[in-house]
Parts: structure tokens; sequence; C-alpha cells
């Protein structure tokens, strides 16, 4: 099992959504290193889900990986802001994972808590400018991050 850490804006898609829900589609990814990152994910995995775009931006809640190689079909949509017309049906450029709600924490572990504890090298989305909405989250990083968010204080 690996474990991952994708983000979201709570406003466009928060983890109240997800829980709502029970199951989404993780679509609308574009940046090819984040969707080379969620090819790599497997059935079981578990990601951390993170509230971007937010104040505080932070951990809220962990979700589980169901499936994954789905063709994204937002790509193909005109009427998505996720449509690529360059994208075509014979030739996805796009892939999306089905992930489930786990849980949501409660408290976040907001970045500035994040920066505290971590550096770059063991949690990558403490790098300044770091952009990317899904990256890998090491073994011993994820075990330290559940210790902290079952005991923010």
């Amino acid at each position: 099992m690996a474990w991952w850490l994708m983000k979201s804006e709570p406003e466009v898609y928060g983890i109240q959504h997800l829980e709502a829900e029970g199951t989404t589609l993780w679509d609308g990814i574009r940046n090819y290193q984040a969707r080379n990152f969620m090819r790599s994910m497997a059935p079981g995995d578990q990601a951390f889900f993170y509230h971007s775009n937010a104040k505080p931006p932070g951990i809220v809640g962990l979700m589980e990986v169901l499936e994954t190689g789905i063709t994204d079909p937002s790509q193909f949509d005109p009427a998505s802001k996720y449509h690529d017309p360059a994208s075509k049906p014979e030739a996805p450029r796009w892939d999306c994972a089905r992930l489930r709600y786990g849980r949501t924490f409660a408290a976040m572990l907001s970045l500035d808590q994040l920066r505290e504890q971590f550096s770059a090298e063991e949690l990558p989305v403490v790098r300044r400018g770091n952009r990317l909405s899904i990256l890998p989250v090491s073994d011993d990083s994820a075990a330290r991050l559940l210790k902290l968010l079952a005991d923010p204080a």
C-alpha cells in the first residue's frame, strides 16, 4: 500500500462533498507529473485529503483509492472547464481515479503546522511554490502525519 496527498479547493470539492457522496472520480488533473503520480496509484492506497487555496490550507481527511486507470471523461466534454480539445477518445491524455471517503479528522493539520514538523524532502507539500495537486507520501511521513492528526495538540 502506498500513501498520497491529494489537493482540492474546499469550495470546488471539499472533504464534506466526498463524505456526502461516499465515492468520487478524481478528475480534472491537467498536469503530467500529477497525472503520472495518479497512474502509479493502486486500489487500497490511502490518500490524505488536503484543502488547498483555503485559509488556512491543510490536511483535513483521509480517502482510499478504489480504482485507477479510468479515462477522465471531462477531457472530451466541451462544456467542461477541463476539456482538452487535443485529447481524442482513441488516444486519451488524461486519467482519473475513483476514491472512497475514509474519514474527516477532528482538526485540520495546517500547512504552517506541516512546515514546523516536516522538511520539503520528507513531505513535498511544504516546499514553497509547490503546485502539484497529487504528491507521494512516504510510509514514515504518513505514520507521523497520522500520529499528529490523532493528537493535534
